[in-house]
């Protein structure tokens, strides 16, 4: 199988600027993505002790709580200081990349890419790391695929009240207008999905029955926005459960899809018998 190399933009920024580790645990808006991806896979999920892959994992932050679900699972990620951290979880662990695993054809109940596609890309990038995911997991079993919203970062520097920089203005347009940020400059190299294109990218690997999801909800921003500007967590907070309930009751309508930070899609592998159970 062909190998891959990660950018090296993306390699650095995960490697020596930020802790991944964070993200998840310290903000308002990381603790709602974690809390509401949490429970709508538990929606789909086999019974414990199905085995779960979670490529481009990171430190562990999902594959802790499957771990005390009683799931087997196995860590996949191409940063090696995240390897050496999800080790800490419990589940065990790959040095690897997406659009290359090591693991055999059907040998999994799950494939979890919360994080891959946030930074391939090219389509064919993308496409490879799910036909991959469809290869490994066992037929009628479970995808769940996330994207980073197309329009979070318009959302997100209005919260850091940067947009009343030009240069923010245009970097932030450029996104809008490509769905590409190149990693020149803040953040890393990353793709921006609109909810539709990510549902047909997942399909086109050869998923089935799928469902999308906007994970943080049309009002994540506000939890971001109040906490840069006062300086104080809101977790546990009126606001956060607000927010947490906003998320859950703008599931119905695939207009509010566009407000959320990440997307998800969940599908299965048809099966054998061209069904999907």
């Amino acid at each position: 199988m062909p190998t891959h190399e990660l950018a090296p933009e993306i390699t650095r920024f995960y490697g020596e600027t930020i802790n991944e580790g964070d993200r998840l645990s310290v903000s308002a808006d990381g603790r709602l993505e974690k809390l509401r991806t949490q429970e709508l896979l538990r929606r789909y999920l086999p019974a414990a002790p199905a085995r779960v892959l979670d490529v481009g994992g990171g430190p562990g932050a999902h594959a802790e709580w499957l771990v005390a679900d009683g799931y087997g699972v196995h860590l996949v990620d191409p940063i090696p200081r995240h390897v050496e951290a999800a080790k800490e979880t419990g589940c065990t662990v790959e040095l690897g990349d997406a659009r290359a695993l090591t693991a055999r054809d059907s040998s999994y109940d799950v494939v979890l890419l919360l994080g891959p596609l946030y930074h391939l890309l090219d389509r064919a990038d993308r496409h490879r790391a799910l036909t991959e995911a469809c290869r490994v997991v066992r037929p009628g079993g479970l995808v769940a695929a996330a994207g980073i919203n197309r329009y979070a970062s318009l959302f997100e520097h209005t919260a850091f009240a940067h947009l009343d920089d030009p240069r923010f203005q245009a970097s932030v347009g450029k996104i809008l207008a490509t769905a590409v940020h190149d990693g020149k400059k803040a953040f890393t190299a990353a793709y921006f999905h609109r909810g539709e294109e990510l549902r047909s990218e997942v399909e086109e690997a050869g998923f089935g029955d799928t469902a999308l999801f906007g994970v943080e909800g049309p009002t994540w921003a506000l939890l971001k926005a109040t906490e840069q500007h006062t300086g104080e967590s809101v977790v546990g907070t009126s606001l956060f459960e607000s927010a947490l309930a906003a998320a859950r009751m703008a599931e119905p309508y695939p207009e509010l899809l566009a407000a959320s930070s990440h997307l998800l899609v969940v599908g299965r592998r048809p099966a054998v018998d061209g069904l999907v159970p």
